[in-house]
């Protein structure tokens, strides 16, 4: 566009050359239109030279000349640089225009139309990247580490939270809708088994105890085997019985305990202390890690893996959430609600920030590029200034030399 627009000047110089040697008694070719070609050429020429000067004084000095008021843009990059930061700080990255420009806008919504597309979500490009991205994230982050962090944020939030009144709670609620029977019946059948396999230890343990009178008689035999026998036939009669004297007063330790994790301090400082060393204990620390490490490599391992099954189930998820984001008009509002909010709130933190980015950026530059990036945004729109310079200056050229003839 600069060669084309310095074309059309030069045309124009050799143009009104012509035209003036062909006005006058020395003229080879005369004709009344001769002077109506040069008054064009004449004012198309200095419209031309006009302009020029007018967009080479922007960048540089026109020839190199210490003409004032050239060179505007190298000679004021950094008004410029604070001008621009002000400007975009003024109309973008205050927090009325950002809440002002979001409220119109369903971000939600266009996020779930374009999930739910058939090119959005099912491409295979979307789900590979989408599931690299996820393994390479996995693999950057250091293991060992991370496991720790997420240990110490389950520690942190476990030593916050009080278990004894959840306990409580639990058990209360368990004993209220009858789901404890179960447990009770359970527990029940593991006391007869472990009888079962303990027998010989249990006949030991009162033959110990028996006196020498009943060992001699040979009764202690005969008394371990009744008090066995008793045994089991108590913890039948209350397998089978759901109302025996044994379950209420197992249904009545129950609610005590209960009542005492809920209201009891003495209660409630034992269960927090044992929790307390539970989680202080390095066994656990590894039994954690070993878990977070197999959760990581089965993970990585499935994302990488040819079969289509992870591409497939993170596409159905990306989709699942794209139909809820589009029709549940609850959920947008919640997600442009908080969109808003956060946009607002990195413009009101960080606007000052990112215009003062914008303005050391420019001022870092050299004259130099400044001119070259700003001319190869605008340029052609100024070449075509010169254009139009030197095309309205014939005609207002034309023009004055008509009303001279006319007068």
């Amino acid at each position: 566009m600069r060669l084309v627009a310095t074309g059309l000047l030069i045309a124009m110089a050799g143009l009104f050359f012509l035209a003036r040697s062909q006005v006058g008694p020395e003229a080879a070719w005369p004709h009344p239109a001769w002077p109506w070609v040069l008054a064009f050429s004449e004012a198309a020429m200095v419209g031309g030279l006009a302009d020029w000067f007018a967009v080479t004084a922007l960048f540089r000095r026109p020839l190199g000349l210490p003409i004032p008021h050239t060179a505007i843009i190298p000679e004021n990059k950094d008004r410029i640089a604070e001008t621009m930061a002000v400007f975009l700080r003024d109309n973008f990255l205050t927090p009325q225009v950002v809440a002002r420009r979001l409220r119109g806008m369903n971000i939600a919504e266009a996020a779930g139309n374009w999930l739910t597309a058939p090119e959005g979500v099912s491409g295979s490009r979307v789900r590979a990247g989408a599931a690299e991205l996820l393994a390479q994230v996995l693999e950057s982050l250091d293991p060992e580490r991370l496991g720790t962090q997420v240990r110490g944020g389950l520690v942190r939030q476990l030593g916050k939270l009080e278990l004894s009144p959840l306990l409580g709670n639990l058990v209360e609620a368990a004993i209220a809708d009858r789901r404890h029977l179960p447990v009770i019946d359970s527990l029940v059948r593991w006391a007869g088994l472990t009888l079962e396999d303990n027998e010989e230890l249990v006949r030991a343990m009162i033959h110990r105890r028996a006196n020498a009178v009943l060992r001699w008689t040979g009764l202690d035999e005969k008394l371990a085997n009744s008090v066995i026998d008793g045994i089991y036939k108590m913890l039948a009669e209350v397998v089978v019985d759901p109302n025996h004297p044994l379950r209420g007063k197992i249904e009545e330790g129950l609610a005590s305990l209960a009542h005492d994790l809920r209201h009891d301090p003495d209660m409630q400082a034992k269960v927090e202390g044992l929790k307390h060393e539970i989680l202080a204990n390095p066994a656990l620390a590894s039994w954690w890690q070993g878990v977070w490490e197999r959760l990581r490599t089965g993970l990585i391992a499935r994302l990488r893996s040819p079969e289509p099954a992870m591409g497939g189930q993170v596409a159905e998820a990306l989709a699942e959430l794209g139909a809820n984001l589009r029709d549940d008009p609850a959920l947008q509002m919640q997600i442009n609600r908080f969109a808003r909010r956060t946009l607002v709130g990195i413009a009101q933190r960080y606007g000052d920030q990112i215009v003062r980015l914008v303005s050391e950026t420019v001022k870092r530059w050299d004259a130099v590029t400044v001119t070259e990036r700003i001319e190869g945004a605008v340029g052609r729109d100024l070449q075509f200034i010169r254009i139009n310079g030197t095309l309205v200056g014939g005609l207002v050229g034309v023009t004055l030399h008509a009303v001279d003839v006319l007068l």
